[in-house]
């Protein structure tokens, strides 16, 4: 607990020191394969939202778009190196060959909104931009939805360091059950999609009488 309340007064000082930017280069790290969890980072400044040093809305922004350059840096390594190059080394950044090949076959059918919930899941958020970048998914398409997807968590994040305040082992707790809110919830989104989905293309084949 200890360690906990040390990490957590650490980024607080550090975004309260950077402010924005600061936000902004550490939700474009967080958004890449480097290990930087959003949970350090956008609790922190809902908490320096409630101490009336930083603004809501701004934070939200600079969050978001820190996100989707970190998402378009991962979408340009897998353009320029391609499948290989993540088959290889991708279980050195948590995307072993086997989570990425199925992360790959369910993107090829399914990709706005793989991108979309992708962002809210823990372990998937780092790494759905890869086969994005494979698939060539229209730019600004995938722009659009992982900034809906990652602006919604990094709000949902500020919220609660903004409501809990300095009290890093709420901010653990709540962010947990935030985060399997977050995982039910896509669950039941991809179902209903995938559903919607085959429905459309059986009626579709199914020719007319």
């Amino acid at each position: 607990m200890e360690q906990l309340v040390q990490l957590f007064q650490w980024t607080v000082e550090v975004i309260h020191k950077l402010g924005y930017p600061g936000v902004f280069a550490l939700m474009t790290l967080e958004s890449t394969f480097v290990p930087i969890p959003s949970e350090l980072v956008m609790p922190q400044a809902g908490y320096l939202v409630a101490q009336g040093h930083m603004n809501f809305w701004i934070a939200l922004l600079m969050a978001t778009l820190g996100s989707v350059l970190g998402a378009l840096i991962n979408y340009g390594i897998a353009v320029k190196m391609g499948r290989p190059l993540m088959l290889k080394y991708g279980k050195y950044f948590l995307c072993p060959p086997h989570k990425f090949e199925k992360m790959e076959k369910f993107f090829v059918s399914h990709g706005e909104i793989s991108t979309f919930t992708g962002r809210l899941i823990l372990g998937v958020r780092h790494f759905i931009s890869f086969p994005a970048g494979l698939a060539r998914m229209h730019l600004w398409k995938f722009c659009f939805y992982t900034a809906f997807g990652a602006g919604l968590w990094a709000a949902v994040l500020e919220a609660i360091g903004y409501v809990v305040g300095d009290k890093p082992e709420l901010i653990k707790k709540y962010a947990h059950q935030a985060g399997a809110i977050a995982f039910v919830t896509c669950v039941v989104i991809v179902t209903v999609y995938v559903i919607v989905h085959r429905r459309r293309k059986a009626a579709a084949a199914t020719p007319a009488e």
